[in-house]
């Protein structure tokens, strides 16, 4: 019976992880969202400036930074979603990939606008 306790008590203070502990991993799982977050970014403002692009309407700009940087998209939005996770674990999951892909998608907008204008503003 003793024994028993023992490996019970050894087991449900192994799995139990401590405040701090916790803390450390939202903090760390918060770093790896931010350094998606500016991979992604940085992947998205490489593709603004390039001349192949300057002759390209709105619409194909837009396209074309709705498919470049897959995996930089993929990892920001993978991140993001474990740190919400982590930061709200009562919350649904379908409701941290909504909000990991409304991120990715404002990140978008941004550059298209700034696209925009920059040709608005040429004329």
């Amino acid at each position: 019976m003793r024994m028993l306790v023992a490996a019970a008590l050894l087991i449900t203070s192994s799995a139990a992880i401590s405040p701090a502990a916790m803390a450390d991993e939202v903090d760390d799982a918060h770093r790896l969202a931010i350094t998606g977050r500016d991979a992604y970014w940085n992947c998205l403002a490489r593709e603004y400036p390039r001349d192949s692009n300057k002759a390209m309407s709105d619409q194909e700009f837009t396209s074309l930074i709705a498919n470049v940087c897959p995996s930089e998209r993929q990892n920001f939005r993978v991140s993001l979603i474990d740190f919400l996770s982590l930061q709200f674990p009562k919350q649904d999951a379908d409701a941290n990939l909504t909000t990991a892909n409304r991120a990715i998608e404002l990140a978008q907008k941004d550059i298209v606008t700034a696209f925009t204008r920059r040709r608005a503003a040429a004329k």
